[in-house]
């Protein structure tokens, strides 16, 4: 702030002082997407949004939830086995869905299959979680139960606005929906578990599995969020892309001691606009000089 004059005696003029150069001040942000919320992690305290509690679609961000859903079970073996079923494979082909490319007959972990389902956005990943920790006698019995866990999760989280009827965003009737806000206290909950926070800050990982041949099958599966490795203090978390619900992002970052979560729907600009809201949050200046880390052309896009 520029002071006014002050009164002084009458003296020879002396040079002015130089100022103090201004540190960066981050404004109120705008974005371009249809809605968008962002928070502090630690406090809740809210610190930009826009129709916040808009009801939208919000494709694979809703594997968040499937995460979580997982990662919450009591007595969780993070290395127990799955075996890849056919129908899996057949479901991704079926829809034209991004896929982890997994292998039928192939054994994965608990583990690896969070990775499949976070990084690459395997809907192939995401329905073999939900046929694993579902419960009935049937495929079609432990999906439909592990949505409603899935539902029952987000009840508990005070997630108000949010319905799932799919464990990975693909939504036949269109009642797969969030909000902006909601989808930040979904994010606020899964930062705080330590093997969410490793699996989706890896820009890439390469993982190991007994094949179904007999031998060992390497997968290598890249993470389509490009805020990590573009942003200072990226740290995930997932990304979505939908005829319907456009292009969406759940996104968190550490500086120090502060950690902010947040989400955007339905927005082109889905980097950009989460940068300059994650600036706004840390009073920084980084989207301006934030160059986007390129997938290799083998990558899922999503």
């Amino acid at each position: 702030m520029v002071a006014g004059p002050l009164a002084a005696p009458a003296q020879a003029a002396t040079a002015p002082t130089a100022a103090k150069a201004a540190a960066p001040t981050a404004t109120t942000p705008s974005v371009s997407a249809k809605g968008a919320y962002l928070a502090d992690a630690g406090t809740g305290k809210q610190l930009f949004g826009k129709a916040v509690d808009t009801k939208r679609q919000m494709a694979s961000t809703t594997k968040v939830m499937t995460a979580a859903v997982v990662l919450d079970t009591a007595g969780l073996k993070l290395d127990r086995k799955i075996t890849v079923k056919k129908t899996y494979r057949d479901y991704v082909t079926a829809n034209g869905a991004s896929t982890a490319d997994l292998r039928t007959g192939d054994k994965l972990t608990v583990r690896q299959l969070l990775y499949a389902t976070l990084l690459p956005s395997g809907c192939d990943a995401a329905y073999a979680l939900a046929d694993t920790f579902g419960s009935g006698s049937t495929v079609k019995a432990r999906t439909a139960s592990f949505i409603s866990k899935m539902n029952k999760k987000a009840a508990a989280l005070g997630m108000k606005n949010t319905k799932f009827d799919s464990f990975d965003g693909i939504s036949k009737g269109g009642s797969n929906y969030s909000t902006p806000k909601d989808l930040t206290k979904l994010a606020a909950h899964t930062v705080k578990n330590a093997t969410f926070r490793t699996v989706v800050k890896s820009k890439s990982t390469q993982q190991k599995a007994p094949a179904s041949s007999g031998g060992t099958r390497t997968y290598t599966w890249y993470n389509t969020n490009k805020l990590l490795g573009s942003y200072k203090g990226a740290i995930g978390i997932k990304t979505g892309t939908g005829t319907a619900a456009g292009p969406c992002l759940v996104f968190a970052a550490v500086r120090g001691d502060k950690t902010l979560v947040g989400a955007i729907l339905n927005d082109a600009n889905r980097w950009t606009d989460a940068a300059k809201m994650l600036d706004h949050g840390f009073k920084s200046n980084s989207a301006k000089t934030m160059r986007l880390r390129s997938l290799p052309s083998s990558a899922q896009q999503d």
